[in-house]
C-alpha cells in the first residue's frame, strides 16, 4: 500500500497575482460584490452571479473546499487557489480567516473591467 498523499490544490496562483487578487477582493468589498464562506460561495455560484471564486489552499482539512471547484467548472466559473486564509480575511476587511470567497458581478461598477482582466488571468491558470 501507498503512504497517504497530500492534496495538492491547484490551480495555484503565483505571488503576482495572489496580490493582485487580494486588492481586487479589497476594492470589490467596497463596491458589495464579494460573498464570503463556502455556503455564500456556493449560493452565489448557483445563482450565476459569480465572477471569480478565490479558495484558500490552507484549508484544514482540504477537502472542506474541494467541492467548489466542481461546481465552479459545471457553471464556467473560474477558480483560483490562494496559499493564505487570513491574507483573503484581512483583504475582504475581516479578523478572520476565509477559506472561500467570490467576487459577484455587477456591470454598472467601475470594477467590471478590472474584474474582467484579473478573471482572464485566472481562466489562464486552469489550461
Amino acid at each position: 500500500m501507498e503512504p497517504f498523499q497530500q492534496c495538492v490544490p491547484w490551480p495555484m496562483a503565483n505571488p503576482a497575482l495572489t496580490q493582485e487578487l487580494l486588492d481586487l477582493l479589497q476594492q470589490a468589498k467596497v463596491y458589495n460584490q464579494v460573498k464570503k464562506g463556502a455556503n455564500e460561495v456556493m449560493k452565489s455560484i448557483t445563482r450565476g452571479t459569480s465572477e471569480i471564486v478565490v479558495l484558500a489552499a490552507d484549508s484544514v482539512p482540504l477537502a472542506i473546499v474541494m467541492h467548489i471547484p466542481l461546481l465552479c467548472e459545471d457553471k464556467n466559473v473560474p477558480y483560483v487557489f490562494l496559499p493564505n486564509k487570513t491574507a483573503i480575511g484581512r483583504a475582504c476587511g475581516l479578523a478572520r480567516p476565509i477559506i472561500a470567497v467570490t467576487i459577484n458581478s455587477n456591470e454598472a461598477s467601475d470594477l467590471a473591467d478590472t474584474i474582467e482582466g484579473v478573471r482572464a488571468k485566472v481562466e489562464r491558470l486552469a489550461i
